[in-house]
């Protein structure tokens, strides 16, 4: 039979119950956390006369040997361990006797698996940060080389306006920039201490929460018990935070997608981050893009499944909360390897084909916005601009030819105001060069946004 849970039980949990109730085939994650959490706690205990300060060191030093124990393969917690709180206690009670037993005075596994996710999961927000940095520099090397190439820019996916490349590309580093500030946000949360609410209300025990929580790093404790061991608004916040940058990836990745294929041809996959057919020799897919695009779905499920997790829990703790772990593994395991496998693919996966990029923006009507303007500026009101030159797109259109490729005599046919002036500005560089308002892609302006983030990263641009 198997050992029961406590002396108020009879009987031990039914083995496949056993088996549905255990996660220490997950929360072994914790460990160290788990570890660092009760270090934290033991020496408070000595430090408060809770328990003496010999014995704080012995617990302690028990509890860096199992650390030891684990990376060594000497430490292996199983399925009866239940989870690694108390596969910890076990091993600490094996190797101290009634010592061991000292260490969970004044404290419950509701807080101490609360600290727990907390401390890992600040670490977790800090590396991901640094992939989100190393990625923006590989886009901003990209766009430095790119201030001059010029891209057919699209609303509704249909040519609009051409573009600096590196505006394009600068545009990803702001939506990034953006993820970096969410993260640190949420990581404010995060890095709030619920270790010594217990259960749920507290402990009579005379504890110094203010000193485990500086110990570990916290920057404030809870100040409501009930809040403390049921608060999980800081994993939802932060795989909503995942989920923008799995959105962000993906629209670059569905992007780099169109871009490579042979519709467009506006780069070139390299063999470091591309894959073949099977059947198909003359392929070459865009794996990398694809699968990111896919995984993002992933990470937004798992932000549904935290959501539908609590919002049904009556305080304090519940069991259910045994599903936020697996939920936010996978979240930061995915996001941090398509940051990984992304910036991998922007630095040496894909090559931009500039000369196709410069003949697209000449096959296109993409300037004819700047006719409208052009007439703008010889007072003509912009509706009544706009009007006319939707008549020549027409008749371009009809006839199959391009607005550069009207004569001047022909232009004049639509309106006197058209002057000689104008074929200069239908060039492509002259219709990015004027788009000079703030934001905007003229290359004085995007050279402005490469100084400024230059001068952010500051650092090392080649990693």
């Amino acid at each position: 039979m198997k050992e029961t849970w406590s002396d108020r039980f009879d009987e031990g949990l039914h083995p496949a119950i056993e088996r549905f109730n255990a996660s220490i085939g997950f929360d072994i994650n914790l460990l160290n956390e788990d570890l660092d959490g009760s270090i934290a706690h033991a020496r408070m205990l000595g430090e408060c006369g809770v328990i003496s300060v010999d014995e704080a060191i012995q617990i302690e030093q028990a509890l860096e040997q199992i650390r030891l124990d684990f990376f060594s393969g000497d430490f292996k917690p199983d399925l009866s361990d239940e989870d690694i709180h108390f596969a910890v206690e076990r091993s600490l009670i094996e190797r101290l006797g009634p010592l061991g037993k000292k260490l969970h005075t004044g404290r419950s596994r509701n807080d101490q698996v609360g600290t727990d996710l907390r401390l890992w999961l600040r670490k977790r927000i800090d590396e991901i940060d640094n992939r989100l940095i190393a990625f923006q520099k590989v886009l901003f090397l990209k766009a430095e080389h790119n201030l001059y190439t010029l891209i057919p820019g699209y609303t509704h996916l249909q040519r609009a306006q051409p573009l600096s490349l590196a505006h394009h590309l600068l545009a990803y580093i702001e939506m990034i920039e953006r993820d970096r500030l969410r993260l640190n946000d949420v990581r404010k949360r995060v890095n709030i201490c619920p270790l010594g609410s217990a259960a749920l209300a507290g402990t009579s025990v005379p504890i110094d929460r203010e000193n485990t929580a500086k110990s570990l790093g916290f920057e404030m404790i809870y100040s409501n018990s009930l809040d403390a061991v049921s608060d999980r608004d800081f994993a939802v916040e932060f795989t909503a935070a995942a989920s923008l940058i799995m959105v962000h990836l993906s629209r670059l990745s569905e992007e780099v997608i169109l871009w490579a294929s042979e519709e467009f041809s506006f780069v070139r996959l390299t063999d470091r981050c591309a894959t073949g057919s099977s059947l198909m020799p003359q392929k070459k897919n865009p794996d990398v893009p694809e699968l990111v695009r896919g995984k993002s779905g992933r990470v937004f499920g798992h932000l549904q499944a935290l959501l539908t997790v609590m919002k049904g829990l009556p305080l304090a703790y519940n069991k259910d909360f045994q599903e936020d772990k697996e939920a936010i593994f996978d979240v930061v395991s995915t996001t941090q390897n398509c940051l990984e496998a992304m910036t991998i693919l922007m630095d040496e996966g894909l090559e931009f084909c500039t000369e196709r990029l410069a003949e697209t923006v000449e096959r296109d009507f993409s300037n004819a916005t700047d006719v409208a303007d052009y007439l703008v500026n010889k007072g003509v009101p912009f509706r009544e601009a706009y009007q006319l030159v939707g008549r020549v797109v027409k008749r371009c259109i009809n006839e199959g030819i391009l607005l550069r490729e009207l004569t001047h005599s022909q232009w004049l046919e639509f309106s006197p105001k058209f002057e000689p002036d104008l074929f200069e500005r239908l060039a492509p560089k002259t219709v990015v060069a004027s788009r000079n308002s703030f934001g905007g892609t003229a290359f004085l302006r995007v050279s402005d946004q490469l100084a400024l983030w230059k001068k952010r990263f500051s650092a090392d641009l080649t990693m």
